[in-house]
């Protein structure tokens, strides 16, 4: 049974920074990628960032690059979200998830992630 658990969300001043930390129990496939969506009251999910196994490459929606950095420790099954310079518009609900990921084009793609964690409000004001 996996489990996937984010912590580390709450409310920040637009500038500030907050770190998520997801940590992830049960068998998860080495061959899963690893990422952060987002959503937004009323809109759909949005992939954030994400590691891609198949090269272990990163991957940033362009609305946080430069800004946001995930990152992982495989020894602890725990992956990571830094967000620096955080705006209003990155409030929602972050979300953890695992799953299979054909291409490095599509690691941000909602539909390829199969387990997902129950999420972690961040609120920027």
């Amino acid at each position: 049974h996996v489990q996937l658990v984010e912590s580390g969300g709450g409310s920040v001043q637009a500038g500030g920074s907050a770190r998520l930390t997801c940590v992830g129990s049960g068998y998860i496939n080495r061959r899963y990628s690893r990422g952060w969506l987002r959503q937004a009251p009323g809109k759909e999910h949005e992939g954030v960032a994400a590691i891609y196994t198949g090269d272990g490459s990163t991957h940033y929606a362009d609305s946080v690059k430069g800004r946001f950095a995930v990152s992982q420790d495989n020894a602890k099954n725990t992956v990571y979200l830094q967000m620096n310079g955080l705006k209003p518009e990155d409030t929602a609900m972050y979300y953890c998830a695992a799953g299979f990921t054909p291409t490095k084009t599509s690691v941000l793609a909602a539909e390829n992630f199969l387990y997902w964690g129950q999420g972690t409000q961040v609120t920027v004001s």
